[in-house]
């Protein structure tokens, strides 16, 4: 099969693996221990991890009817003394009304009137400890969804043209547009219909994004619209950037002496190269740690150099080339090799080889690397103070991102399961709603220009939480 695949992280991640007495104190975790781990809803605890939180709901709710979930939205677990489950759905009315003798297992179909649905997005936190049978729901926070019902109707669409309604001729009109912007060609009809489908899908999500969206982003087709959320995880996730026992400890970087301006942009003091495109390999931490030492070299020196992230994926034995790294780790091999590369003389291919560092090609070095506070207000006054900062972040809304600043839910998008690391160049407001901007390395076809503009000041998708910097002395 022949498919042209840009590196994007995870934007829907739904939860799976065992759940309460189904498992044992024997039951094989995936994650250091401590580390949230996505996970998949194809796994059967997924359907008791609902049942779960839908009992509890209901025992709790005055409503009149039964509530349901209609979608996992997102989930994860994290292993502290048990299992913690981290699930976020949606939930709305069914037809069922809450007697005592109606069965758990009774078939309940939603309400027809999308009024009545009275659709809310929850997060459900739930604690299991499998050796003693015990599950207990610890946190429970729903809001109802943002925008009205009738703009996230989906209409089942099928696949055969024989049967074509006039959505399944938009559907094919949509999906074929898309094949020939993004230069899509598939090895058979049957990868063709799979492609077809997940494209479907896909687009199910573009508008359960879009209807959930509080700020201004526009969401729809992107090069990314033919990948599975699984293909997603495998190839362009960067797993280690929540492991938060494998980072090592920086040291705390000097506060800013001014407070922040009210705007900064980086890329309008030449301290930005083009944007980059880390392919099919979850590199990204490369691109955010050499973006950042640009900005920092540029501040040293007044030249803009383009340096090696092929160095890193090759050389950085701290971290796993396209299977994902950390930013300190990073630090700390540039330090030991002793500098980096130009991208002249260490070209990028996006795939590990053999390490082919020279020390007489060195362009660049640093002394040192620092933690930023984490504090949005201190974070734009040291950037617009220092330069660009290497920062990670939870790409939930990132897949199917086009234009504008995205502020998904708060409860969508887990601070804590960060997985894709990007460099905050500057940030400003736009009608008066801050953002940040941030430079992405999935090419200039993404998003505005390949950047990504996400809303500043909530600390929203862990923004706030791993912003660091090279020290160029």
């Amino acid at each position: 099969m022949e498919m042209h695949l840009v590196c994007v992280c995870l934007i829907l991640a739904v939860f799976g693996s065992a759940f309460c007495v189904d498992d044992g104190p024997g039951a094989k975790l995936i994650g250091a221990p401590g580390a949230m781990v996505r996970l998949s809803e194809s796994d059967p605890g997924v359907l008791k991890a609902v049942k779960f939180a839908e009992e509890r709901y209901n025992m709790g709710s005055n409503g009149m009817h039964v509530r349901r979930v209609s979608r996992v939205i997102s989930a994860s677990k994290q292993i502290v003394k048990g299992i913690r489950y981290s699930i976020t759905v949606e939930i709305g009315n069914t037809q069922c009304k809450k007697t005592s003798h109606l069965s758990l297992s009774e078939t309940c179909d939603f309400v027809p009137e999308l009024h009545k649905l009275k659709t809310e997005v929850c997060l459900f936190e739930v604690w299991d400890i499998p050796w003693e049978n015990k599950c207990t729901l610890l946190k429970q926070k729903c809001q109802p969804s943002v925008e009205p019902q009738e703009t996230r109707k989906v209409v089942s669409v099928p696949l055969s043209v024989n049967q074509a309604s006039q959505e399944s001729v938009q559907l094919l009109t949509l999906f074929k547009n898309f094949m020939e912007k993004y230069n899509r060609t598939y090895s058979s009809q049957e990868e063709a219909e799979k492609r077809l489908s997940i494209f479907q899908e896909n687009m199910k999500t573009v508008q359960l994004l879009q209807s959930m969206e509080q700020g201004s982003a526009e969401y729809g087709v992107t090069k990314f619209s033919d990948l599975t959320e699984e293909e997603f995880r495998e190839t362009y996730l960067n797993p280690m950037l929540s492991q938060w026992t494998l980072q090592r400890p920086l040291k705390p970087a000097a506060r800013a002496t001014d407070p922040p301006p009210a705007s900064w942009d980086w890329r309008e003091h030449g301290a930005v190269s083009d944007v980059k495109n880390q392919g099919m390999c979850g590199s990204c931490w490369a691109f955010s740690v050499t973006g950042n030492i640009e900005g920092q070299w540029f501040r040293k020196s007044g030249k803009l150099v383009s340096l090696s992230e092929q160095e890193l994926v090759d050389c950085d034995r701290l971290d796993q080339a396209c299977g994902g790294g950390l930013p300190s780790n990073a630090y700390a091999a540039i330090e030991g090799l002793g500098g980096l590369e130009t991208e002249t003389d260490y070209t990028y291919t996006g795939h590990k080889q053999a390490c082919d560092f020279s020390s007489d090609k060195v362009a660049v070095y640093i002394n040192s690397s620092v933690e930023l506070p984490k504090d949005e207000k201190e974070i734009a006054a040291w950037l617009a103070e220092n330069g660009p900062v290497s920062a990670a972040l939870n790409a939930f809304a990132m897949q199917f991102y086009r234009k504008g600043v995205s502020k998904p839910l708060k409860i969508l998008c887990n601070p804590w399961m960060i997985d894709h690391a990007v460099l905050l160049v500057g940030y400003g407001e736009r009608k008066g709603v801050p953002f940040w901007a941030i430079k992405n390395s999935w090419g200039e076809d993404y998003g505005e220009q390949g950047y990504y503009y996400l809303y500043r000041g909530k600390g929203l998708c862990g923004i706030d939480k791993m912003c660091s910097s090279a020290v160029v002395n």
